[in-house]
Parts: C-alpha cells; sequence; structure tokens
C-alpha cells in the first residue's frame, strides 16, 4: 500500500513537471510569435549586430543572414554606425566573432571607422551590456539590435532589463537554420535568461 503510494505521487510529481515544461514551452514560442518582423519604425544612432559562430574565419550561414539584414538597414540609412558583438568561438579561435563580422562588412563597403567592435561577449546578455557601454562612450541613445527572429525576444527581454528602453530589435527570418532546433533550444535558453536575471538582480552578476 506504501509503495503504491509512492509511486502514485512520483507520477503526478513526473505529470507536474511535463506540464509545466509544456505551460513554458508555449509561453516562449508565444514571446518568439510576438517579436513583429519588418523595418524597423525610426533611425537610430548605432546598429547591434548580435554575434553568432564563424566558420573558418568567415561568418556562418546563420551569422551571414544577420549580417544581409544589418547591411541592408545601414544602406538604407537607418543608423550610420554598427557595433559587431561577439568574443571568440573556442579558445583556439584566430579571430572573435566581431572581427569575423566587421571583416564581412568591409569586404562589402561598409566604412572600417563605422564598424565598432565589441570582441569579449560570450553571450546575448554580454553582447547586449558592453554594447550598452559603447553606446554610452560614443553618446549614442538609440540603437537597432539585429538577429533572427526565434532570437528576438529573449534579445528584447534583456535590452528592457539592462535599460535600453528606446532600442528597437530588428529580426529575420532563416532560411540555412534548422527551426525546430532553435526554437527548442531558445526554450531552454530563455529558462536560463530568467535564471541569470534573478542572479543579477540580487547581485550576483554583472550589471
Amino acid at each position: 500500500m506504501k509503495k503504491r503510494r509512492i509511486h502514485s505521487l512520483a507520477g503526478m510529481a513526473i505529470a507536474f513537471v511535463i506540464l509545466c515544461g509544456m505551460l513554458w514551452t508555449l509561453y516562449v514560442q508565444w514571446k518568439i510569435e510576438s517579436v513583429i518582423e519588418g523595418m524597423p519604425p525610426e533611425t537610430a544612432d548605432v546598429g547591434i549586430v548580435l554575434g553568432a559562430s564563424l566558420w573558418n574565419d568567415r561568418p556562418s550561414p546563420g551569422l551571414k543572414e544577420r549580417l544581409d539584414y544589418a547591411l541592408q538597414l545601414y544602406r538604407e540609412g537607418k543608423y550610420a554606425w554598427i557595433i559587431v558583438s561577439g568574443g571568440p568561438d573556442h579558445r583556439d579561435s584566430r579571430l572573435t566573432e566581431a572581427e569575423g563580422m566587421k571583416d564581412d562588412l568591409v569586404a562589402r563597403g561598409v566604412p572600417p571607422d563605422r564598424v565598432v567592435l565589441e570582441p569579449k561577449a560570450t553571450s546575448t546578455y554580454e553582447n547586449l551590456l558592453y554594447s550598452r557601454r559603447i553606446m554610452k562612450e560614443r553618446g549614442w541613445k538609440r540603437a537597432i539590435i539585429v538577429t533572427h527572429h526565434y532570437h528576438g525576444a529573449r534579445a528584447k527581454a534583456i535590452a528592457e532589463f539592462l535599460g535600453m528602453d528606446d532600442s528597437y530589435v530588428a529580426v529575420t527570418d532563416s532560411r540555412v537554420l534548422s527551426m525546430p532546433w532553435h526554437r527548442i533550444r531558445e526554450t531552454l535558453a530563455y529558462a536560463k535568461w530568467e535564471l541569470d536575471k534573478l542572479l543579477i538582480s540580487v547581485g550576483i552578476g554583472e550589471r
């Protein structure tokens, strides 16, 4: 009888965890869909391109999509400066993500002095934290943050947490990334961000 009760309680606990996981997944997917694609409504001082991996020192296909969109917005006059943010992919990387992104943009006609390196970040939070510091140093107030659609909700939440309320998240869809995989991964990443936010808020972490 006692064993049966334990098994019943264990089954209820497992069912509760599964239900919570499903509800969290639905919530994150709803947040992702709430970020609307389209042209930023206003101009900004600077664009911020959030980094992703390099392949052989060149932007990966996914990162290239972000750079393509950032370049389109630059050419349309949405901003006059671009911060490229991302540290090294691996310990033995020859270039940081930021350096690889700058090389790509310069090769496509952006003047080198218009592309500002942020070469230390290893997470979306650090991308925006360190880019915000560059903005303060240069007196820039408004940014357009460029990333993929699946990543936009978390980028927006982090920007708001950092007080970048006057900024706008511009997102692009992907033709080269596996969306089921990245959306599942983003569900976990969003949960990690909520935990990180809590730790930062109580003073355990950098802000």
